[in-house]
């Protein structure tokens, strides 16, 4: 199963908690994909070649690297397509908050200095701005060329909880 939307949409958050209902692993893609001081790893697209050939897991849809080979294997897409302005004020306080906590993200890396956001073209924030509309090509694609990938189109907080009611527990 995969987690499709743009940064702050909340694709680990639910993919964790799909994972947990379903008895699903969850393979955190952004921690195989950044090694140190945020250089992507050789050894990814092995790592998703590997664990995608199993029969069951969860991840998030992202990495155009990654995508076809993910789309291929899935037999779900969840598209959280959020509104704007809660996806940015996500991703806004997530920064923040792992920046002024200090958190360590993937293979020892930090956010950056939040003065970034000013400088860098391809800050977290700015980024998510400037591909905020990305999915709404990519979806339809996928859908197209996997055409036996179930779509769960999830357009608000409301859908995503009410949807994640409906997914099975693990047995006890």
């Amino acid at each position: 199963m995969i987690v499709a939307g743009v940064s702050g949409a909340g694709k680990t958050t639910i993919a964790e908690r799909i994972g947990e209902r379903r008895a699903l692993p969850h393979v955190e893609i952004d921690a195989l994909h950044h090694g140190p001081g945020w250089v992507p790893r050789e050894e990814f697209a092995a790592d998703v070649d590997a664990f995608s050939a199993g029969p069951r897991w969860v991840t998030e849809w992202q990495y155009p690297s990654a995508r076809p080979v993910l789309a291929a294997r899935a037999d779900t897409l969840v598209w959280l397509d959020l509104p704007t302005p809660l996806v940015m004020a996500r991703v806004v306080r997530r920064t923040v908050t792992r920046r002024v906590r200090g958190i360590e993200l993937w293979n020892g890396n930090h956010e950056p200095p939040l003065r970034t956001f000013l400088t860098d073209d391809d800050h977290i924030v700015r980024w998510a701005w400037r591909i905020r509309h990305l999915y709404r090509d990519l979806v339809p694609t996928a859908l197209t060329e996997h055409p036996h990938l179930r779509l769960v189109h999830l357009r608000s907080r409301g859908d995503v909880r009410r949807w994640l009611a409906t997914l099975e527990h693990p047995a006890d």
